[in-house]
C-alpha cells in the first residue's frame, strides 16, 4: 500500500497558472510561488464583489479519538466528487501548523486519493504565511519591551501585560519564562512566556480580516495591557500595527493550490480550534464563493468546537449563510467512544457502534439548533462491516439525517459521488435557516454559559472572581458585543478528556479569559487546555528525514 507522501508524489499536477485560468482569474491577479501554488491578488479580480455567491458546506466531524477521523481528506475528497458530478467547487482549507506535523500528525493536508497539493510543501514551509504571522506578532512583543525599556511613557503595568511571544512548534519549556534577565541593558525583568503561532490574535486577525485596511485596523487594536488609569495599550499605541502590516500583506493573500484530481483549493490561515477559532481565512472563502458554485470548506476537530466557532464567530463576523454541514464519522471512533480499545478496532462489535453512536447524535443535535441541516459522511475503513453501516444508517434516518458511506481515500472522487448528489440536494432544498447560537447583546459570561450548558451539556459554569472582574473590565471598555473563543479539549463535550461519548451534567470551569480585541472575540479557557502544546514521547519529527535522493521521508 502506497503512502500519502508516495501517492502525492505521483500525482501529474496541473501548472497552478491552469488552474488560476480556469477558475476565470486574470494573469496578473496571480503570483506563483513555483510551478504547484500561487498566492491570489484578490484587489486584481475585476468585479469579484458584484458575482453572487455560491453555496458554503462546513465539514466538520464526531468527538476525535486516536483511531482518527479523516476530516480534512473527507472535504477534499467531497469537493472533488462534486466536481465529478458537474458542480464548480472549490476547496478551501487551513495551512498545517509546524508544531503538530513534526509533534502528533505529521502532515495534515488530507490523505490517500483525496489530498491537495504540493503535500510537502503545504505541511513544511508552504508560502511563508506562518512565518510572517509570527514575525509580525513578535515584532509587537519587541516593540512593547523596547518601551519598557526606554522609559515606559505609557505607564504600562508590567505585572498585568497580557501579550506573550509565539513560535511555531510544540515546546512546553516555553510556557512560563522570564525574560529581560542579565542586567539593565537586556530590559526590564518580567514573567512572560510563548504560545504556538497558531494561538496568536495576529493569526486571528488575518483569518478574520476582509482586506488590507481591515488588517491593520484589527492589528492596531490588539490590546498588550493596561496603562496609567487601567487605559488599554493597543499596538497601535506602541507605533506597531504599520510595519506588522506591512510583514502581513502578503501573507493575507490567499493561497491557491490543488487537489490531485487537479480541481483548485485555497489553503489560508491555520487557527487550531481547540485553542482558537479553528477556520481559514474569511478572504479566503470569500473570495471562493464568488469564483465556484459551491464551496467546501473544514473547521478543526468536533463540532462542538470546530463548528460552534465557524458559526458563532467566522459567520457571524463575515455574514456567511452555510447552505448544509457534512458530519465526518468513522465505524472505528464510534467503537471507541462505545468503549472498545484501539487494538481491538479491527473486530467487528455492532454493540459498541450503537454504544458509540450518542456522539454522534449530539453533535446532530448540535448543529440543528443553528439551522443548518447535515449530511453524515462514514469515512470507510477496511475492516468496517456491513452490519456495523446498517446501525449508523438506521440511526441517523431516525434523525432525518441521511448517512453515506465514503471511500474517497482509496477511490478519490469517485468514492464520495452519492455523498456529493446528497449534500447537493441538501443544500438547493431551501432548508437551511443559520441563526447562531446567542445574540451579540447579551453579557460575555451569559454567552460562556450558553456554551457550555447547551453545546456541551454542562449542567454547572463557575469561574473565581478574578475571572468575572475580568470580564466585567471587557465589557467596560466597549467588548460587550463580540463573540467567545471556548479554548478546551478536543477530546471530548466536557473539559475532562478521558470522557468519552456524549457526557451530561458534569462540570466547566473557566480558568482564564483573554481579550483578543483585534480578533473581536474574548477567549474563555476551560480545564487544562494550553495553548502551547507540548511534544509527545515519540514526537513525529524523529521519523522525517531526507533520502540519499534528497526526497522528504516521514510525512504522512
Amino acid at each position: 500500500m502506497k503512502s500519502d507522501i508516495e501517492i502525492a508524489r505521483a500525482a501529474v499536477t496541473r501548472p497552478i497558472t491552469e488552474v488560476a485560468r480556469a477558475l476565470g482569474l486574470p494573469d496578473d491577479a496571480i503570483i506563483p510561488y513555483g510551478r504547484d501554488k500561487a498566492k491570489v491578488d484578490v484587489s486584481r479580480v475585476p468585479g469579484l464583489a458584484d458575482r453572487p455567491d455560491g453555496r458554503l458546506i462546513l465539514v466538520t466531524a464526531m468527538t476525535p479519538t486516536p483511531a482518527g477521523e479523516g476530516k480534512t481528506t473527507t472535504t477534499v475528497g467531497l469537493g472533488d466528487g462534486l466536481n465529478r458530478i458537474g458542480k464548480r467547487t472549490i476547496v478551501a482549507l487551513r495551512e498545517p501548523s509546524l508544531g503538530p506535523c513534526f509533534g502528533m500528525k505529521g502532515g495534515a493536508a488530507g490523505g490517500g486519493y483525496a489530498q491537495v497539493v504540493p503535500m510537502e510543501d503545504i505541511n513544511l514551509h508552504f508560502t511563508g504565511d506562518f512565518h510572517a504571522i509570527t514575525s509580525a506578532h513578535n515584532l509587537l512583543a519587541a516593540m512593547l519591551d523596547n518601551h519598557l525599556y526606554w522609559g515606559n511613557e505609557l505607564g504600562l503595568d508590567v505585572r498585568r501585560i497580557a501579550f506573550r511571544r509565539v513560535m511555531d512548534m510544540n515546546d512546553r519549556s516555553l510556557r512560563q519564562l522570564v525574560a529581560g534577565i542579565g542586567g539593565p541593558g537586556n530590559g526590564l525583568p518580567r514573567e512572560t512566556g510563548f504560545d504556538i503561532t497558531v494561538a496568536s490574535e495576529v493569526m486571528a486577525i488575518l483569518c478574520l480580516s476582509r482586506d488590507r485596511g481591515d488588517l491593520e485596523r484589527r492589528l492596531g487594536n490588539i490590546v498588550v495591557g493596561p496603562g496609567k488609569g487601567r487605559r488599554p495599550i493597543t499596538a497601535r499605541d506602541l507605533g506597531a500595527s504599520g510595519a506588522m502590516a506591512v510583514l502581513l500583506k502578503d501573507a493575507l493573500m490567499p493561497n491557491l493550490v490543488q487537489t490531485l484530481e487537479g480541481n483548485p483549493a485555497f489553503v489560508h490561515g491555520g487557527p487550531f480550534a481547540n485553542i482558537a477559532h479553528g477556520c481559514n481565512s474569511v478572504m479566503a472563502t470569500t473570495t471562493a464563493l464568488k469564483l465556484g458554485d459551491y464551496v467546501v470548506t473544514e473547521a478543526g476537530f468536533g463540532a462542538d468546537l470546530g463548528a460552534e466557532k465557524f458559526f458563532d464567530i467566522k459567520c457571524r463576523k463575515a455574514g456567511l449563510r452555510p447552505a448544509a454541514a457534512v458530519v465526518v464519522a468513522t465505524i472505528r471512533a464510534l467503537k471507541m467512544h462505545g468503549g472498545v480499545a484501539k487494538d481491538a478496532l479491527g473486530k467487528e462489535d455492532v454493540a459498541a457502534v450503537e454504544r458509540g453512536l450518542v456522539n454522534l447524535r449530539r453533535h446532530l443535535e448540535n448543529l440543528a439548533r443553528f439551522g443548518v441541516p447535515a449530511v453524515v459522511a462514514v469515512n470507510r475503513f477496511d475492516a468496517d462491516t456491513a452490519a456495523e453501516m446498517e446501525v449508523v444508517q438506521r440511526a441517523t434516518a431516525a434523525m432525518g439525517v441521511t448517512a453515506y458511506v465514503a471511500s474517497h481515500w482509496a477511490d478519490g472522487g469517485a468514492g464520495t459521488e452519492a455523498l456529493a448528489r446528497e449534500v447537493v440536494a441538501v443544500a438547493e432544498s431551501g432548508r437551511a435557516d443559520f441563526r447562531p447560537l446567542y445574540a451579540d447583546d447579551v453579557g460575555l459570561w451569559e454567552k460562556i454559559e450558553t456554551i457550555a450548558k447547551t453545546i456541551y451539556r454542562a449542567s454547572e459554569v463557575s469561574c473565581d472572581r478574578a475571572v468575572r472582574d475580568q470580564l466585567a473590565a471587557f465589557e467596560a471598555n466597549g467588548h460587550r458585543g463580540v463573540p467567545i473563543c471556548m479554548a478546551k479539549t478536543q477530546y471530548s463535550f466536557s473539559t475532562d478528556p478521558t470522557a468519552i461519548g456524549a457526557p451530561v451534567g458534569h462540570h466547566v470551569v473557566i480558568r482564564e479569559v483573554r481579550l483578543a480585541a483585534g480578533a473581536e472575540f474574548v477567549v474563555a479557557l476551560a480545564g487544562e487546555i494550553m495553548t502551547m502544546p507540548g511534544l509527545p514521547k515519540a514526537p513525529a519529527a524523529a521519523s522525517i528525514h531526507l533520502d540519499a535522493d534528497g526526497q522528504v521521508v516521514g510525512l504522512f
